[in-house]
């Protein structure tokens, strides 16, 4: 008998790995999101191929974006406020889904979630 277990690829929303079959689309059982294989592949290696914002626009290296909301920073009294613009972001594979490297006036080098912010 053939193995039935093929690679499936992650969930492109919550990068699940349980995803499954259900008739010509995938499912992930985590986020409930459903996708078509076809547009998966395309996406190629890393976490850079398919990570967006909060309003679901896909981030670029190089891209500016814009804070949603205020942030409490470790630190700083202040924070960052809303609507403070990001220029010249990086994607990376973060920790705790922290998945923008970025420098902001004020603060420094640090990291975002690509959740809080959308792009300008």
């Amino acid at each position: 008998m053939s193995d039935t277990t093929e690679a499936l690829p992650p969930c492109p929303e919550c990068s699940g790995v349980y995803t499954y079959e259900t008739g010509a689309l995938l499912t992930c059982p985590e986020c409930g999101h459903e996708w078509s294989p076809a547009f998966a592949e395309p996406a190629g290696e890393g976490a850079a191929g398919g990570i967006k914002d909060a309003v679901g626009n896909v981030l670029a290296d190089g891209d500016t974006v814009t804070v949603i909301k205020t942030l409490k920073v470790k630190g700083s009294p202040s924070g960052i406020k809303a609507g403070t613009k990001v220029r010249n972001i990086r994607l990376v594979d973060g920790v705790d889904g922290h998945d923008i490297d970025c420098r902001i006036d004020g603060f420094g080098s640090m990291q975002l979630k690509s959740s809080v912010v959308k792009k300008a």
